[in-house]
């Protein structure tokens, strides 16, 4: 990790909360540090002169760039900025990564398609490889797809959308390199207005030095800038809290746009939805009627390609801290005040900080074995050339969390991840309790586990919400059946589910915050893994060898039972 200097911040409280006694920076609605260094902040201005720039919406329904700033110029030049036209530069900062090319391009052209973007655009991709601008085009152009049912003039926005598309090549910790780019984005920004976006598509050792030179040398002089920042966002506690204080030396916390793509997904934005719109689910969303909830996520792959990376983190730090966590934050969070992104982080936040922290007993890890099943040999997870041959790194996860607070007291949250499992999926499942004095007992044998009610949501692959309930089957005689009421997106929605990616950078460029993680959400959830983590590496817990293709390590099926708990994942309907 990068080491930073100190600086110290000025607040509006240590001025009795008189802006009179403010700089004018200050009561113009700017939060600007005092440094002991040459470098600046990237600057912050009024965003008004943006509320006509963009015509399309962010994931919470307001217009884009509806942002909370001061809307009255308070100088000439000002003045002259808010009658300027505006244009956004989108700095994609190692664009050559798998992730670049995968996700983060094909998002930008479909937005493009999609007619979200501004009609002043500019995409640059930043890295140390030596490519020239027609390089990079034909190396993303390859990944570049349009909608299925939206393909008439494919071609066409294609070529538009790579004539927007530039190259500079320059080290990460470069400010001649960046002083260079920028040069290269006032070119394109043709004197408009300039409002710049950096997506740190890079490893976080070097996202400080990339941040450090944005802002020196790239960031806007006169309008905002951001900075996307993927994850891990450090490996516990403290190296997260250094990553944090270290980025705060350059950046606001308003400027920082920390990305979980979860939060993105099309099933995780319509939790809220679903609970808080729908009378009939918001009663039962507490202890009274839920008797645990399930949060599973599973790859049928293993590390391809990602040995050296996966090996420094593990399942339960690339997986369950973040994903799950705040899939989980989401589900459990009491009723925001509003939609304002504050308010709902503010929720997730106290589900966070009323969780137990993490015991050993409640948690089992695993590793994929080699297996060969008929003709075909799976490969172990230490057969990779990147892994050294006794790792001791969990590549399966299942843990037990609570929430101490009124609503979930004593119901369990029974969290699983792996990789080189039976399927891909990602879901939740909600199992209510049961009937009180059920009639119908009788018809269901002993098990009265097979009479549940259950809700799933599930999140990927073929987005989907289901309730289980108990059901007559039609004839002459009392026989009930289990079925499912079933809303099933592609049968529902024809239309194609944008890509999680889509929706955050969309945001991003709006200054939507709702959908990225806070500072404090993030010490929150590092909170209940680290003593964890550590306990796991000081005593070397071996983990359970599971087979490639299995359905994990028989451990995670005692844990379970030790709350009296079946995975809802094993019934027959879903294998």
């Amino acid at each position: 990790m990068a080491t930073c200097s100190s600086s110290s911040f000025i607040s509006p409280s240590s001025f009795n909360n008189d802006p009179t006694q403010l700089p004018k920076t200050l009561q113009k609605g700017l939060l600007l540090p005092i440094r002991r260094s040459n470098i600046p902040l990237l600057h912050i201005h009024s965003n008004s002169h943006l509320r006509k720039q963009f015509q399309s919406k962010c994931s919470n329904g307001y217009p884009l760039n509806a942002v909370h700033f001061q809307d009255v110029p308070s100088t000439e030049a000002e003045a002259e900025a808010e009658a300027k036209e505006t244009t956004i530069s989108i700095t994609v900062v190692g664009a050559s990564g798998d992730l670049a090319k995968k996700k983060i391009f094909p998002a930008l052209f479909a937005l493009f398609y999609e007619d979200c973007l501004p009609k002043h655009f500019t995409v640059f991709g930043y890295a140390r490889s030596k490519l020239t601008d027609e390089e990079l085009r034909n190396m993303i152009s390859r990944t570049l797809t349009c909608r299925i049912d939206k393909r008439e003039n494919c071609s066409d926005k294609m070529v538009q959308f790579l004539q927007r598309c530039f190259y500079h090549s320059g080290q990460y910790g470069s400010e001649e390199n960046f002083l260079e780019l920028d040069r290269k984005l006032k070119e394109k920004e043709a004197g408009r207005l300039p409002n710049r976006l950096f997506y740190l598509s890079i490893p976080p050792n070097i996202f400080v030095d990339a941040v450090r030179c944005a802002s020196c040398c790239a960031s806007s002089a006169t309008g905002w800038t951001r900075v996307i920042v993927e994850k891990p966002f450090g490996r516990d506690s403290e190296s997260s809290g250094e990553l944090t204080r270290c980025l705060k030396q350059y950046l606001t916390e308003d400027q920082i746009f920390r990305i979980d793509h979860y939060l993105g997904k099309e099933l995780v934005e319509n939790l809220s939805v679903l609970r808080f719109s729908n009378l009939v689910f918001e009663p039962l969303w507490s202890r009274q009627y839920i008797r645990n909830v399930q949060l599973i996520f599973s790859e049928d792959f293993g590390v391809e390609g990602r040995g050296g990376y996966f090996d420094s983190y593990g399942i339960i730090r690339d997986i369950m801290q973040n994903h799950l966590l705040q899939i989980l934050a989401l589900f459990a969070m009491e009723t925001p005040v509003s939609l304002d992104a504050e308010d709902i982080r503010n929720e997730k936040v106290k589900v966070l900080r009323s969780m137990r922290t993490l015991q050993l007993d409640d948690v089992v890890v695993g590793q994929y074995k080699g297996h060969t099943k008929g003709s075909k040999t799976y490969p172990s997870y230490t057969d990779d050339p990147t892994i050294p041959n006794h790792s001791l790194t969990a590549t399966f996860a299942a843990a037990a969390l609570f929430i101490d607070n009124a609503r979930w007291d004593g119901v369990p949250f029974l969290m699983k991840a792996g990789k080189a499992l039976h399927n891909r999926r990602a879901e939740i499942r909600v199992q209510f309790r049961h009937v009180p004095g059920n009639l119908y007992k009788g018809k269901f044998g002993m098990d009265m586990d097979e009479a549940t009610n259950e809700l799933v949501i599930r999140v990927q692959p073929d987005e989907a919400i289901y309730l289980t309930i108990n059901n007559k089957i039609p004839g002459l005689g009392m026989r009930l059946d289990r079925s499912n009421l079933n809303l099933l997106y592609k049968a529902r929605y024809p239309r194609e589910i944008p890509d999680a990616y889509e929706r955050l950078l969309l945001d991003a460029m709006a200054g939507e915050r709702r959908l990225f993680i806070r500072s404090d959400e993030l010490d929150a959830a590092w909170a209940l893994f680290t003593p964890l983590l550590k306990e796991l590496e000081e005593k070397k817990i071996a983990p359970e060898l599971y087979p490639y293709g299995s359905r994990g390590p028989v451990g995670e099926h005692y844990l379970a039972a030790k709350y009296n708990i079946r995975w809802g994942d094993l019934t027959s309907d879903d294998s």
